[in-house]
């Protein structure tokens, strides 16, 4: 017999691929709120149609998908094409190649007037400037009415829906207040009302606890929980505070505009060794579509990691190896 013949069948979904791949078509496509698929995106300075300009790929075939009603971080250093996603997501960007959907929207083929639509109707968005979220000459309550204006809800239904939001939020008894007379802390809990006034399917939250201090920044991360689990809303953060990115189930982290690495947490079993918010996690490497994946810098440092390694599969894992014949010639 050979070894074909005493392998054990393949899960459902590996078979998928497998047959896909023999065939040369493309993978089954992934489920879930949002999904992006070797994404990329282009800028280019200078003048357009005229030579000299230089390109910058801020994101260079970025896979990720977020199921709904998730709550998740994505972290990276300056530079490493978070942002871009970003603004990819909440429309304000288009990608220069690749798939990004969100609720079933292609988000490269919107027109003006669907983009629009798409930012009244699909997604929020809480930044991290405080003054850039608020109109500072309305009080608490007309900043969070003012998009539902916008989305054409009947005016005798904005003040409770309004107040049902604050309400949520632990911020209430502040809804007559203009942002001039609340801390930061508050004017970013108003901020979350104002993105999630007009029920969106996913909340975007770039850097919201940045200009806080620690405290300040757990309330905010708490308000942020407390609409993910009442109302279903999925929630993607960008951050680079390792303290908030502790405190959710799934973190991402972006490197050289690709997503490289994954940390999954779970609750402490008894006895076991957890984190400050009672969570131990897993860190995992993400492997693309093509095979392609990113190896954590420090264990590439730690073994002297470069250009080229040797790789050896065995029968449940593959082994990486440095390149044992760097400087040796070749025979002709």
């Amino acid at each position: 017999m050979t070894p074909a013949e005493t392998a054990p069948p393949a899960p459902p979904e590996l078979a998928d691929l497998r047959a896909a791949a023999l065939q040369g078509a493309r993978p089954p496509a992934r489920d879930g709120l949002v999904v992006c698929e070797n994404l990329v995106r282009i800028f280019r300075t200078g003048p357009a149609g005229r030579p000299g300009g230089v390109e910058v790929q801020a994101l260079q075939g970025l896979d990720l998908v977020v199921a709904e009603g998730e709550l998740l971080a994505v972290v990276g250093s300056s530079g490493s094409g978070k942002s871009t996603l970003l603004s990819i997501l909440a429309g304000l960007d288009r990608p220069s190649a690749g798939t990004a959907r969100v609720a079933g929207t292609d988000l490269a083929a919107l027109g003006r007037r669907a983009r629009t639509e798409y930012r009244r109707r699909t997604v929020g968005v809480v930044r991290q400037q405080t003054g850039r979220n608020l109109l500072p000459y309305l009080t608490a309550r007309e900043n969070v009415q003012l998009p539902l204006g916008y989305a054409g809800l009947a005016r005798a239904k904005r003040p409770p829906r309004a107040a049902e939001l604050l309400d949520l939020l632990g911020i209430g008894r502040l809804a007559h207040r203009r942002p001039a007379e609340l801390s930061g802390g508050e004017q970013q809990r108003v901020a979350i009302a104002v993105a999630l006034a007009n029920e969106p399917r996913l909340l975007l939250a770039d850097e919201p606890t940045g200009e806080l201090d620690t405290a300040t920044a757990a309330e905010i991360f708490a308000a942020l929980r407390e609409a993910n689990r009442e109302l279903g809303v999925t929630v993607l953060v960008v951050t680079h505070d390792a303290l908030v990115s502790e405190q959710v189930r799934r973190t991402v982290r972006i490197r050289d505009g690709r997503t490289s690495t994954e940390v999954l947490r779970r609750r402490a079993d008894e006895g076991e060794r957890a984190g400050s918010h009672g969570l131990v996690g897993q860190e995992y490497a993400v492997l693309d579509r093509v095979g392609r994946l990113q190896l954590p810098r420090e264990f590439t440092e730690r073994l002297a990691l470069r250009d080229r390694v040797r790789l050896l599969l065995e029968a449940d894992h593959i082994g990486v190896w440095p390149d044992q014949t760097e400087g040796e010639g070749t025979e002709g």
